[in-house]
């Protein structure tokens, strides 16, 4: 299993639902738990219904979120699904809308 590091309190996540993500900020990190919170996001195109979007991210303390354990592949799961419905990368935001649902 390859070791990664923790991921830093304040630092970007994406969680990914189906074909959609949605922006995060990561507000607690142990080795074996992460939760993640949803941030606002700003759309600031002018692409309207379209795969092109663009965003800005702002801090939302009231968001939902999202807890995440370490599972035994070495990859975070969302605490209480067996299955990889839900997603989540480290690292950086990224917000996308789906139209075609």
């Amino acid at each position: 299993m390859k070791h990664e590091p923790l991921p830093i309190i304040g630092e970007g996540a994406t969680v990914a639902i189906g074909s959609d993500r949605h922006a995060c900020t990561v507000i607690f990190a142990s080795p074996t738990r992460i939760v993640v919170q949803r941030d606002i996001p700003t759309r600031i195109d002018t692409n309207g219904v379209s795969e092109s979007q663009t965003y800005t991210y702002e801090r939302n303390p009231t968001g939902p979120t999202y807890t995440f354990s370490k599972r035994q592949n070495g990859r975070w799961g969302e605490v209480g699904t067996r299955g990889g419905g839900v997603r989540l990368a480290i690292g950086h935001r990224s917000e996308y809308y789906d139209f075609s649902f």
